[in-house]
Protein backbone atom coordinates (compact mmCIF):
# COMPACT_ATOMS: atom_id res chain seq x y z
CA UNK A 1 0.00 0.00 0.00
CA UNK A 2 1.08 3.53 -0.59
CA UNK A 3 1.73 6.05 2.13
CA UNK A 4 -1.43 8.03 1.24
CA UNK A 5 -3.55 4.94 1.92
CA UNK A 6 -2.07 4.70 5.42
CA UNK A 7 -3.12 8.27 6.21
CA UNK A 8 -6.66 7.72 4.96
CA UNK A 9 -7.75 6.33 8.33
CA UNK A 10 -7.25 9.77 9.84
CA UNK A 11 -9.48 11.38 7.21
CA UNK A 12 -12.16 8.75 7.65
CA UNK A 13 -12.25 9.54 11.38
CA UNK A 14 -12.54 13.28 10.65
CA UNK A 15 -15.45 12.67 8.25
CA UNK A 16 -17.11 10.52 10.92
CA UNK A 17 -16.83 13.29 13.50
CA UNK A 18 -18.31 15.81 11.04
CA UNK A 19 -21.24 13.47 10.45
CA UNK A 20 -21.80 13.03 14.19
CA UNK A 21 -21.74 16.80 14.75
CA UNK A 22 -24.19 17.34 11.88
CA UNK A 23 -26.49 14.66 13.29
CA UNK A 24 -26.41 16.30 16.72
CA UNK A 25 -27.25 19.69 15.21
CA UNK A 26 -30.12 18.19 13.19
CA UNK A 27 -31.44 16.42 16.27
CA UNK A 28 -31.27 19.57 18.41
CA UNK A 29 -32.87 21.68 15.71
CA UNK A 30 -35.73 19.22 15.29
CA UNK A 31 -36.23 19.32 19.06
CA UNK A 32 -36.60 23.14 18.88
CA UNK A 33 -33.40 23.74 20.87
CA UNK A 34 -31.16 25.21 18.14
CA UNK A 35 -31.64 27.22 14.99
CA UNK A 36 -34.12 29.63 13.51
CA UNK A 37 -37.80 28.85 13.79
CA UNK A 38 -38.16 29.48 10.06
CA UNK A 39 -36.13 26.36 9.21
CA UNK A 40 -37.94 23.35 7.77
CA UNK A 41 -36.19 21.15 10.37
CA UNK A 42 -37.31 23.21 13.36
CA UNK A 43 -39.78 21.23 15.53
CA UNK A 44 -40.01 18.51 12.86
CA UNK A 45 -40.04 15.03 14.43
CA UNK A 46 -38.93 13.44 11.16
CA UNK A 47 -35.58 15.21 11.50
CA UNK A 48 -35.16 13.86 15.02
CA UNK A 49 -35.06 10.39 13.50
CA UNK A 50 -32.85 11.56 10.62
CA UNK A 51 -30.42 13.16 13.07
CA UNK A 52 -30.14 9.93 15.04
CA UNK A 53 -29.52 7.96 11.84
CA UNK A 54 -26.77 10.40 10.81
CA UNK A 55 -25.19 10.09 14.28
CA UNK A 56 -25.21 6.30 13.88
CA UNK A 57 -23.63 6.48 10.44
CA UNK A 58 -20.98 8.89 11.71
CA UNK A 59 -20.18 6.60 14.61
CA UNK A 60 -19.82 3.67 12.22
CA UNK A 61 -17.49 5.71 10.01
CA UNK A 62 -15.36 6.58 13.07
CA UNK A 63 -15.12 2.90 14.01
CA UNK A 64 -14.04 2.04 10.46
CA UNK A 65 -11.41 4.79 10.57
CA UNK A 66 -10.07 3.53 13.89
CA UNK A 67 -9.88 0.02 12.45
CA UNK A 68 -7.96 1.36 9.45
CA UNK A 69 -5.52 3.15 11.75
CA UNK A 70 -5.03 0.04 13.91
CA UNK A 71 -4.31 -2.04 10.79
CA UNK A 72 -1.77 0.58 9.76
CA UNK A 73 -0.03 0.34 13.13
CA UNK A 74 0.07 -3.46 12.93
CA UNK A 75 1.50 -3.32 9.41
CA UNK A 76 4.21 -0.89 10.55
CA UNK A 77 5.18 -3.20 13.40
CA UNK A 78 5.44 -6.19 11.07
CA UNK A 79 7.51 -4.35 8.41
Amino acid sequence: MTKSNYKSGKWVIIVGFVLVIMGIIFHLQSSSLVGPSSSFMYANPEWTFNGLIIIGIGTSVIVIGLYMKSRRNKNQLIS
